[in-house]
């Protein structure tokens, strides 16, 4: 009978603390507008690792069974949508790094083609992959503001990439997908750190930094593109 009461109380728990992503996006904007883009960056950490550890959780809780009317994959794609597109994509206007007279526009894409990507039916697939870019702007503006380069080039990325959401490319999930899981959190949680260092040393971060942090993005875009290519051959 405990076990039958405590069961919803925790799956409400999981809920709770997957919503905290949405109080993080609004401190998150508020650090932005008031141009504290340190504080914004650590902000968006904290709502990466709430988002990379709560999917565990409701795993373990077996939310969909405690709460069987309530849809928290719904509640996480909100909140992944305002923490990994929304803020960022804020930032990214308000930090002056993309060309002011296209910036509005620019955003307006990211904002767009996220929205669709978050809507494909196929946006995460059985076998544990994301179709196409999977909006890791949170990511992309760490990056961009880091590396100071010219706004025409920032342009340049954030259009690529947004195209890229509807490029049908299967992206690794992380902590689901089975291929190589456990070498790719603990080259994670490497990578981590480092980003971690730095946001802690912006806006001077040093270029060894920056370029050996950039491994991790280039082990997942290629596993990415192996594995896929591994899925769709005949």
């Amino acid at each position: 009978m405990r076990n039958s009461r405590a069961r919803p109380l925790l799956a409400w728990g999981v809920h709770a603390y997957t919503a905290l992503g949405a109080v993080a996006a609004f401190a998150i904007t508020v650090a932005i507008f008031q141009g504290r883009y340190q504080a914004a960056f650590l902000l968006m950490l904290a709502a990466t690792a709430i988002d990379g550890t709560d999917g565990v959780l409701a795993r373990w809780a077996r939310v969909k069974e405690a709460t069987p009317r309530f849809d928290g994959a719904r509640l996480d794609d909100i909140v992944d949508y305002l923490t990994f597109v929304f803020v960022p994509a804020l930032f990214l206007y308000r930090a002056g790094t993309l060309p002011p007279a296209w910036a509005g526009l620019i955003v307006s894409v990211i904002l767009l083609s996220s929205a669709y990507g978050f809507s494909a039916m196929d946006a995460k697939t059985q076998d544990y992959f994301f179709t196409g870019f999977p909006s890791y702007w949170n990511i992309v503006a760490v990056y961009i503001y880091a590396a100071q380069l010219p706004q025409l080039v920032n342009a340049g990325i954030v259009l690529v990439l947004s195209v890229l959401v509807f490029v049908r490319i299967g992206y690794v999930y992380p902590t689901r997908t089975p291929v190589l899981r456990g070498l790719t959190i603990a080259l994670s949680a490497v990578w981590a750190a480092m980003v971690l260092l730095m946001i802690l040393m912006l806006p001077d971060v040093p270029g060894v930094l920056l370029i050996g942090s950039l491994f991790f993005p280039v082990y997942y875009f290629v596993l990415s593109l192996v594995l896929n290519t591994r899925r769709v051959r005949p």
